[in-house]
């Protein structure tokens, strides 16, 4: 069972992280080109937000959202 751990371990150490060890040989030579991957998330999370905010007012301007004030039944 040790060697099933280990085997896990050098598949992210050795393999899956190699992209980001790369990356970070870079970061004394150009910070944007070692932040990429985050520069390249935080693009997505802003083209996201502005799409759901779209939709939000699309939905807004149809009306489409139940306004009214009221409690709970049980109240």
């Amino acid at each position: 069972m040790k060697d099933f751990f280990y085997a896990i371990q050098d598949l992210f150490v050795d393999v899956l992280f190699a992209p980001y060890d790369a990356l970070r040989s870079l970061e004394l030579e150009n910070w944007f080109a070692a932040n990429s991957i985050s520069w390249i998330f935080l693009i997505i999370g802003f083209v996201a937000m502005l799409y759901w905010m779209k939709q939000l007012k699309i939905f807004n301007d149809n009306n489409e959202e139940d306004k009214s004030i009221s409690s709970h039944s049980f109240l």
